[in-house]
């Protein structure tokens, strides 16, 4: 768990159970949250966001503003499993 602060608002970041990463790339994702800083202040409570980083992947983001300001990383999601619909059919993301 980490805590931070942007624009005033103290917010926690958290990792979901499933979510097993390493402590470099949690370093990682928090700093990535801390460059799009104020646009954090837009998602409502109950939404949800997704972060592409190059070297973890999709990191899908849980929104609680009440009662405190919480980002739960609910799942990563690496490049090798995102696919695309086109017509029919599916195929990865090349």
């Amino acid at each position: 768990m980490y805590r931070f602060s942007i624009e005033g608002e103290d917010w926690i970041l958290r990792f979901s159970p499933q979510v097993i990463i390493e402590a470099e790339e949690k370093q990682a994702i928090l700093m990535s949250l801390l460059h799009i800083g104020n646009e954090l202040a837009d998602f409502s409570h109950g939404k949800a966001f997704i972060m592409f980083a190059n070297k973890i992947g999709a990191i899908v983001f849980d929104v609680e503003r009440v009662p405190s300001f919480i980002l739960t990383v609910s799942n990563i999601i690496p490049e090798e499993n995102w696919y695309v619909q086109e017509k029919n059919f599916s195929k990865p993301i090349k």
